[in-house]
C-alpha cells in the first residue's frame, strides 16, 4: 500500500512523525513524504525534513494523509495542494488527518457530511464545512479516519494500522515502539486539565486562534457553494 504524508512549511512535525513511526515500520506499506519541490521542508520549531517525491512524482496514495500545524492557514488557500488532494482522494482507500490537517482536508472538501476530529482549540470550526466535529482522539467514519491533537497521531496511525492489516499487527507495531502512555502530569486534554491552564492556553493562541478562525470561515463560504 503506498502511504502518501503530505509535508509543508510550517507544520507540527510530530503530527506527521508519530504516524510515520508506525507506517515505516510495516514491511507491506511504501511511505512517501510528498511537497511541492524535493528542498527540505522546515516545521514550525525548526526541524527540517526531506521529502521523497513532488507532487508530480507521487504515486496513487491508498492512504492519503496530512499533519496540522500552522502552516495549515496557507495551505487551506492554496490550490495545488487542495487540487492535490481531491485527486488523490479519488483512488485513496483512506482520507486521513492528524490534529488541524483535518482543516486541510475541510477546505478541499472532502470531510463534507462526514464525522471528524481535530485539535481541540480548533475542534469546531469544521463546522464551517459541514463536517460533524467529534471530540475522541481518534474518529473513523467510513474512510475517513481522523486524529486530534499532536501527540494522538500514534493512536491515529495504530487504530488504522489495526483496521488494514488487523489488531495482532498493530498490538506488535505498539509493543516494538514501547508505546505505553503515562504521563508525568495529569491534564493532557482540556477535560483533565486544570481550569486555569486551559483559560491560559486559550489566552496565549488567542490572537493566531482568531486568524485560523477567520481563514476557517472565509474558505468553508467557497467550499459550501
Amino acid at each position: 500500500m503506498n502511504v502518501v504524508m503530505l509535508l509543508y512549511p510550517n507544520m507540527t512535525q510530530l503530527d506527521l512523525t508519530g504516524p510515520f513511526e508506525v507506517f515505516s515500520s510495516v514491511k507491506q506499506f511504501n511511505v512517501h513524504l510528498v511537497w511541492k519541490t524535493l528542498e527540505p521542508v522546515r516545521d514550525t520549531h525548526g526541524l527540517t525534513i526531506l521529502p521523497t517525491v513532488t507532487l508530480q512524482q507521487s504515486p496513487q496514495a491508498d492512504i492519503l494523509f496530512v499533519p496540522g500545524g500552522p502552516g495549515q492557514l496557507a495551505l487551506m488557500e492554496d490550490q495545488q495542494i487542495l487540487t492535490f488532494l481531491r485527486q488523490q482522494a479519488e483512488g485513496a482507500q483512506y482520507v486521513t488527518s492528524v490534529c488541524t490537517g483535518s482543516l486541510v482536508l475541510a477546505a478541499a472538501g472532502l470531510l463534507s457530511g462526514y464525522r471528524a476530529t481535530s485539535h481541540w482549540l480548533s475542534l469546531e470550526q469544521l463546522a464551517y464545512f459541514d463536517v460533524e466535529p467529534v471530540n475522541q482522539r481518534v474518529v473513523v467514519d467510513g474512510n475517513r479516519v481522523t486524529g486530534a491533537g499532536v501527540t494522538s497521531g500514534i493512536d491515529f496511525a495504530l487504530t488504522l494500522l489495526g483496521k488494514i492489516r488487523g489488531p495482532e499487527e498493530a498490538k506488535m507495531v505498539q509493543l516494538r515502539m514501547e508505546y505505553d502512555p503515562a504521563p508525568p502530569f495529569v491534564g493532557g486534554s482540556p477535560a483533565s486539565a486544570e481550569i486555569e491552564l486551559v483559560d491560559r492556553i486559550r489566552t496565549t493562541t488567542q490572537v493566531f486562534q482568531q486568524q485560523r478562525q477567520a481563514v476557517s470561515e472565509k474558505v468553508a463560504k467557497k467550499v459550501r457553494k
